[in-house]
Formats: structure tokens, sequence, C-alpha cells
């Protein structure tokens, strides 16, 4: 009883990424094809490994197929593996299940998708494998599906499959909700789980409980490595398992402390050394990133007179980068003046009547929240992709960043007018 497998879930394959042309300068195409190019590397991975098999769990697809080269790509990726004598076992997730995708194409002999209707079991009589797993139905599947599984098979390595929400993971819709103790009781000795797109090793053993993450980020909320996970069996026990990263777009976070710097060359330096550090094990892919600047420095005052000047010095950056291709997708400022605040919101003038205006709504964090939501007002629904963007999700730390650099703009327009009023 000695094989292997790879579990891969949440691949939504030709997910759209819509609002990628509201980034000047994306690599809108790289982008658009991260989640073919994460799959192609799936199946290399697995005919190079000499897998036996291979478990997907659940949103294979992003929704109903646009027209049908979706389809037909996953199924060519599916022929690579049947080509190389790989099994392949699929459960249909809230994405992917029947009642959301409506195309049809022949299916692949070798690739078992688990019905919707009820839990069925496969067994690999000659590897000593018993996969056990089903489909939703439709998108939404408030109910525990685990109970309606088979019991394990006597003698066999027994695998659930399951597209589920578990308890509950911040971020994703309760879809099929079990509990780690249901899944335990099951007596099974794998639960290969999807659903959850950031990966998590809910159990190492008896069962060993694992959701792989999705096998590639598709925006800035989604940071890390993605990929698979490779399990090697020996003698009817899990000997070695192993996550492997296949993404090809991997979007992170990287946060400039620009305390002290008083310029943007300063700033370039810095950020070229945080960003070496940050793509060291993984060079041969494209980094987007989500660059944060705080601290206190002059270069907070330059920002206000020239808005935008530190998103063009670290985009300038990332062209003299030659370690690995960076795209910045968004750059956030939490910057302050290196000034007396105190002594500057006891003056007279208009200068202190800003920042004393500024302390009081900053005071109070759900005050804070009630004057912003009163200036952004209602607006317009965001894509998925681009929900990270949208200004009513804004934590308070971010508010308070975006009231800081309003208020540098009106500091330095005030300062600038006092300086021409004397030149005058």
């Amino acid at each position: 009883m000695n094989f292997s497998f790879l579990h891969a879930a949440d691949l939504h394959v030709d997910s759209p990424l819509r609002g990628l042309d509201a980034y000047p300068g994306a690599p809108v195409d790289s982008l658009r094809g991260a989640t073919r190019q994460a799959l192609v590397r799936l199946v290399d991975l697995a005919i190079g490994r000499r897998v036996d098999f291979v478990l997907l769990a659940g949103d294979i697809y992003d929704g109903n197929w646009a027209d049908f080269r979706t389809g037909l790509f996953f199924r060519e990726q599916m022929l690579r593996l049947r080509r190389a004598d790989i099994l392949v076992f699929v459960v249909k997730g809230n994405h992917d299940a029947e009642s959301q995708i409506t195309q049809k194409l022949p299916e692949v002999e070798g690739v078992h998708v688990f019905s919707a209707a009820g839990s069925e079991t496969v067994e690999l009589a000659g590897l000593g494998v018993a996969v056990h797993g089903r489909s939703f139905p439709q998108r939404a599947v408030p109910e525990d599906l685990v109970p309606t599984y088979p019991a394990p098979v006597a003698g066999r390595f027994n695998i659930g499959m399951l597209h589920t929400s578990l308890t509950g993971r911040e971020g994703h819709d309760p879809y099929a909700p079990t509990t780690v103790e249901t899944l335990v009781d099951k007596g099974y000795d794998y639960f290969a789980l999807g659903h959850v797109h950031a990966r998590e090793v809910v159990r190492e053993a008896n069962p060993r409980i694992v959701f792989p993450g999705n096998l590639q980020g598709r925006h800035a909320r989604e940071t890390g490595p993605k990929g698979c996970e490779l399990v090697k069996v020996e003698g009817g026990r899990i000997a070695a398992t192993e996550f492997v990263a296949l993404d090809v777009v991997r979007w992170s976070r990287l946060r400039i402390d620009a305390s002290g710097l008083d310029g943007v060359d300063a700033l370039a330096r810095r950020f070229v050394a945080l960003a070496g550090e940050q793509v060291a094990d993984a060079r041969d892919r494209l980094h987007a990133l989500r660059v944060r600047v705080d601290g206190e420095s002059p270069l907070h005052g330059l920002e206000a007179r020239e808005p935008g000047t530190i998103a063009a010095a670290l985009q300038a950056a990332c062209q003299d980068f030659d370690e690995a291709e960076l795209w910045i997708e968004q750059v956030r400022l939490a910057l302050r003046s290196p000034i007396d605040r105190a002594a500057s919101a006891a003056r007279p003038d208009a200068i202190g009547e800003v920042l004393r205006l500024v302390d009081a709504i900053a005071e109070d964090d759900e005050q804070l929240r009630a004057w912003f939501a009163a200036q952004v007002g209602d607006g317009p629904k965001l894509p998925a992709a681009l929900a990270d963007a949208d200004p009513s999700l804004l934590d308070v730390d971010a508010i308070r960043a975006l009231l800081a650099d309003a208020e540098a703009t009106v500091l330095a327009r005030l300062s600038g007018a006092a300086q021409d009023g004397s030149d005058g």
C-alpha cells in the first residue's frame, strides 16, 4: 500500500479579474493568465513526481464559462494527466456546482467527478485506497454533508473529499459547515478540503485534515505562496507531506519604515533592499506588491506638495530591480511630518486650526469612522477583484492614514501660500 497523490483546490480557472484596466501599467496578460499557468504547473508536478492520482477539492472554475475555451483548457490538462496514467478525482464546490456550469463537454475517462445527488466511494484496489466524496448540487449548501459520507472501507487508506467552510473562516461563505470532531469521527485517514483560500493544516494526523489554499492568488488579499499538497503513503500510513508552491504571480504586502529618510533616492534604496528579501526564495515569478510607507519623514511634506511622488519613485525602483519581476499594485501612505505637533496646534492661525480639527476628528475611532462614512457616501459596488480597494471596507488605521494625507496636503498649501505672501 505505497502510493503518492496531490491535493489541490480552488483553481478558479479563468477567474475574470475585472477592473485591471484601472491600474495603469499593470501586467494584464500575466495576471489574467495566471490561473491557467498555475494549473499547468500542477499537472507538470504530478507528471514529474509520478504521483498515482490527483484530488481537486472544488471550485475548479469561477462560475459559468463565458465560452467553451475555459472548459476545453481544463479538459486538455486532464488528458495530459491521463496520458501519464494519473487518475483524477473531483468534487464540485460553490463556484462550479451542478447548477452553475451549464455547458457540457465529453468526459475524460479516468477523471471521476463525484455526484451531487449523494455521496460516493471509489476504490482503487491496486493501491489499497478508497476515495469518498460528494459535489455541490447548487451554489449554497447550508447543511453538513459529512453524515451522508460512507463508513471507511476496511483495509483501505480512506480519503474524504469535501468543499466546506468547517466552522467558519473569515472571508468565506458558510457552505457545507461541519466540525473537526465530525471529520475525526468518520474514521478516515485523510480529508482533502477545499473552499478556504489560505493554506491551513487543520489537523496533523488521524486523520490529517488540510485546506491546501487556492492554486493561484488573485488579488492583494490572497498573499503569499500558493500551491498544493504532495502526500506520500507507505504501508498504509502517511510517510511524508510537502507543500509545493505553484503560483505564477505572488501577491505580497511590503512595509517600508521611512523614518529619517529625507528624499526619494533613499526611499528607493530601502525599497530595493526590502523587495530583495521578499523575493529571495521565489525569483521565477511575477511579484505583485501592495506597499505601505510609514514613519516620520520629510517625505511627508514632499508628497503633500507633489502628490504621487512616492508612488512614482517606487515604480522607478521596480524598473531598476533585476532580481525578479515586480509590479506595485498600490502604495498606501501613513507618513508623519517631523514637526512639533503640539506647538503647531497651539498656533492661532489657519495651520493651528487645521491641526486642531484633525485631532478632534481622530480622537475617537467610532467618530472617525462616522466622519469618513459621511465623506465617502454611497459609492458604486466594485468588482470582486478590486473589492480590497472599496473605501467602505477600510479599517481605522487606513482611515487615519488618509486623514493624515489630507492634513499634509492642506498644510503644504497653507505653508506655500504663506511663503508666497512673504515673498511678495
